[in-house]
């Protein structure tokens, strides 16, 4: 019964945001196919794909990023069997998941701080992306899950990031980077399915937004001036989302910067300049905001 009023209530929370038509068809999702991320320090994803095919596995490419794959007919076990897995040239990750880091528009050189970053999936993405030439730090507070961040960068050959066990609230203040992905603790509210719902609770959710601002006024503290900063949530929810900037950026001495969806993403009504991505049968749903200090 706990269950079924977690899920009620947060049926009734996504309806009262974007109507109950809107809800039926996200509480109607089911279970998405498998994604992943082709590693470009370790392969291209040419050689990905053809490797892919030779396998039976079938597969779709997606138009706004060219190392991203769906695969739609194996499990999470076939994929880890897999040479190319082992070798960390692939990595399960789903596709909303893989935005973050792209918004950062990342350079050689520049200072980038991942402030939650277990297990790693946009670490090594962000890595990835600045040709293993950014200068990342990422953060985790918990023990188990630092090790498996560790355990991943170690695969995917992010050899150059200082990973530190540590709660990125209290990093010191003296510290400043370039760049900043503050992919932030959430209710999960976009992640699910009609077979896989998430716990939810009105109790969860304020505990949710409490952590996220304490958060984002430390990453503005540690950002410099005329740095970006990404924020980012699996979640649908206003409170978590452009609610929470709007409230916690005029005290943090940012300003929100306009950013479009990728072409082919399934969107949310959001606040202008934000993207909320809608969950279907291959996203789960996700917010998106560029901040600049």
């Amino acid at each position: 019964m706990a269950c079924s009023h977690q899920i009620n209530s947060l049926f009734d929370r996504i309806s009262a945001q974007y109507g109950s038509s809107l809800a039926e068809k996200i509480a109607a999702v089911s279970d998405r196919p498998l994604s992943l991320r082709s590693n470009p320090l370790k392969t291209t994803a040419e050689e990905v794909a053809r490797f892919l095919t030779d396998a039976g596995l079938s597969y779709e490419r997606a138009s706004w990023f060219s190392d991203a794959f769906v695969i739609f007919n194996a499990t999470p076990s076939d994929i880890q069997c897999l040479p190319m897995y082992s070798e960390g040239k692939i990595y399960l990750q789903s596709l909303s998941s893989m935005l973050p880091p792209l918004y950062l528009a990342l350079k050689a050189g520049e200072s980038i701080l991942d402030m939650t970053a277990a297990p790693g999936g946009k670490t090594t993405e962000m890595y990835a992306l600045s040709g293993g030439r950014a200068l990342i730090t990422a953060c985790e507070r918990d023990k188990i899950r630092f090790e498996r961040l560790r355990f991943n960068l170690e695969r995917q050959g992010a050899t150059r990031v200082s990973a530190m066990l540590k709660d990125a609230t209290s990093l010191d203040d003296f510290l400043s980077f370039d760049k900043i992905l503050l992919d932030a603790p959430c209710t999960g509210s976009g992640t699910a399915t009609r077979n896989s719902p998430v716990r939810f609770s009105e109790e969860y959710l304020a505990k949710c937004v409490r952590m996220q601002e304490r958060l984002l006024m430390k990453a503005s503290k540690l950002l410099k001036k005329g740095g970006t900063l990404v924020y980012s949530t699996c979640s649908i929810l206003k409170e978590e989302n452009w609610e929470l900037l709007e409230r916690v950026l005029p005290k943090a001495g940012a300003r929100l910067v306009p950013i479009e969806p990728f072409e082919g993403i399934p969107t949310l009504p959001s606040r202008e300049g934000t993207v909320t991505v809608c969950p279907t049968d291959l996203y789960e749903g996700f917010f998106l905001a560029k901040i600049e200090k």
